[in-house]
């Protein structure tokens, strides 16, 4: 079973809680108006993983709470993604998912397994009217949060937004997590 992804990131405190490992899934049938990623929506092969190699990579990196998708779209590639959530918290990792669907839309069978293996689900279109900087895991304030597990409570989600920026060794920059407009300036600027 593989995943195609757009990127992955083995450390961040900007997308969940804790120090996660995220993974940017590659195609998103939604196409929001203004998205952060949309070098994420076409459904092209990218980089393709075998879930097995991602969840060894994934539980070698020491120190992390858990695992964040994103994308893209997650729910895209449900079936796969449910494989590799089941790997890692079984090895006592947490899952958050970030998707822009509402949890309603989430009907189909692969959702659901998805859903049964999610400890926490962000979930809404992204809207540039309702674009914040000042909710924690949110870029719009329409978007939700989900306790789907017992893992966190709901002061967990008092944080403020957070955003991080990361040099790759070739010089490139990634911005991740939900930065103010003042702060993508000056990446542009960079």
């Amino acid at each position: 079973m593989r995943l195609n992804l757009a990127h992955t990131l083995l450390r961040s405190a900007a997308n969940g809680p804790g120090e996660r490992f995220v993974l940017w899934v590659q195609g998103c049938p939604l196409a929001c108006p203004d998205c952060w990623n949309p070098d994420t929506w076409a459904f092209e092969r990218r980089d393709l993983r075998s879930v097995e190699e991602l969840a060894s990579v994934i539980l070698a990196t020491e120190g992390i709470e858990g695992v964040t998708f994103t994308g893209g779209e997650p729910f895209a590639q449900a079936r796969a993604l449910t494989v590799l959530a089941e790997r890692v918290r079984a090895a006592g990792l947490s899952v958050f998912v970030f998707t822009g669907y509402d949890l309603d839309e989430l009907t189909r069978p692969e959702h659901r397994a998805l859903l049964a293996v999610t400890d926490v689900l962000v979930a809404g279109r992204y809207v540039e009217a309702e674009r914040t900087d000042r909710l924690a895991w949110r870029g719009s304030a329409n978007q939700r949060v989900h306790d789907l597990s017992d893992r966190y409570s709901p002061d967990d989600w008092n944080e403020v937004a957070a955003a991080e920026f990361h040099f790759a060794k070739d010089g490139t920059l990634t911005v991740t997590g939900f930065p103010a407009a003042d702060m993508l300036a000056f990446a542009v600027d960079v």
